[in-house]
């Protein structure tokens, strides 16, 4: 008895602390740059009404709601679910470690999905020589080195970055890093890039990391991509 209380008290917190429906359908449309004109068709829904429901002065029913998460290219369970504290805590030696196609760096997952965010978070072990191509794209980044040393390039400036250095900088900026040294390095890298978000249909930008691991960029343009060893 005492678990099942735990349980439901656990679920109640979670659903207090949850932003409201409008809330998040306003955050995914702007995400998406959509007007209220723009989603209102998509989703067959009136622009007052959606407007109502935006402000949460409305709310949808579900078949409506299922409108509006097929027009923004979510579930509905993006609009409903939380994350459980344990789905939200990882801990050290326990993670999963995992690689794309292509790519020799090794990615430690450190955030979870959950309604409305916007952070992904990853520990990324980089080996010796690794160059990553130049990209452009939107949102924002911050590199913090754990260990080892990394030359990192942005906007035509090269700096070196050493354990316990950060940098935190617009994505729309040509960026690109390499591993200059002889010994792999680690990087906490935290951006806003929606690199995982499990409600939500994949688009052509997200297939493409998917299947030769690069990052997603703005308008399809590469900047001079670099050769991967």
């Amino acid at each position: 008895m005492t678990n099942a209380a735990e349980t439901s008290a656990e679920r109640k917190a979670e659903v207090r602390g949850r932003p409201k429906v409008g809330a998040l359908i306003r955050a995914r449309r702007l995400q998406q740059h959509l007007t209220l004109e723009a989603l209102g068709r998509s989703a067959e829904v009136s622009v007052g009404y959606l407007s109502q429901v935006e402000r949460d002065h409305a709310t949808p029913s579900l078949g409506t709601l299922a409108q509006i998460a097929r027009a923004l290219g979510v579930g509905i369970d993006y609009f409903v679910s939380a994350p459980t504290t344990k789905s939200a805590l990882t801990r050290a030696g326990e993670r999963s470690r995992f690689s794309l196609d292509g790519s020799s760096i090794i990615y430690e997952r450190l955030g979870t999905d959950f309604p409305g965010n916007t952070l992904s978070s990853f520990v990324m072990t980089v080996p010796p020589g690794y160059r990553s191509e130049t990209v452009a794209h939107e949102g924002e980044e911050i590199l913090y080195v754990l260990e080892g040393s990394i030359t990192q390039r942005l906007d035509g400036d090269e700096m070196i970055m050493n354990a316990g250095d950060s940098l935190h900088f617009r994505g729309n900026r040509p960026h690109s890093w390499s591993n200059h040294t002889e010994i792999p390095a680690r990087l906490l890298w935290t951006g806003t890039l929606a690199l995982f978000r499990s409600s939500a249909k994949p688009s052509r930008q997200a297939e493409a990391v998917a299947k030769i691991g690069i990052k997603p960029i703005k308008n399809k343009k590469i900047v001079t991509p670099q050769e991967k060893r």
